[in-house]
């Protein structure tokens, strides 16, 4: 192990209040409209989740478990390293989870392929 105190003055250096207040100021901006293009997409798959169960006639009180379902799916949708085949089986299984909570699975089947273009898996 290095020595105690110089392993304190490098982190005090390094996290250097001001320095880390200037560098967050800097990229202030950028971070505020990326956020702002994540939430208007957020908001637009939740409008989209609710015509489509809204469509289904799913009563307003059972919304909140079929939009969780969507920013589930949603989420899962948004990573890199998942599409085809795996983002179809990873999307069942979150059909079966919401199914076991309660969820018609014709719905969330619908709020699927509807809403995220994910067909079903191939047996």
């Amino acid at each position: 192990m290095t020595d105690p105190k110089k392993r304190a003055d490098r982190w005090k250096a390094k996290y250097n209040l001001k320095r880390v207040n200037e560098t967050l100021t800097d990229l202030r901006e950028d971070m505020a409209a990326r956020y702002e293009a994540a939430m208007n997409q957020l908001y637009a798959m939740e409008m989209k989740v609710k015509e489509v169960i809204n469509a289904a006639g799913v009563s307003t009180s059972q919304y909140v478990p079929y939009l969780n379902f969507g920013r589930q799916l949603y989420k899962l949708s948004r990573q890199q390293f998942i599409s085809g085949e795996s983002l179809a089986m990873a999307a069942q299984v979150l059909l079966d989870k919401w199914a076991a909570r309660g969820c018609d699975p014709k719905v969330l089947a619908k709020v699927r392929k509807d809403v995220f273009d994910v067909e079903p898996p191939k047996p």
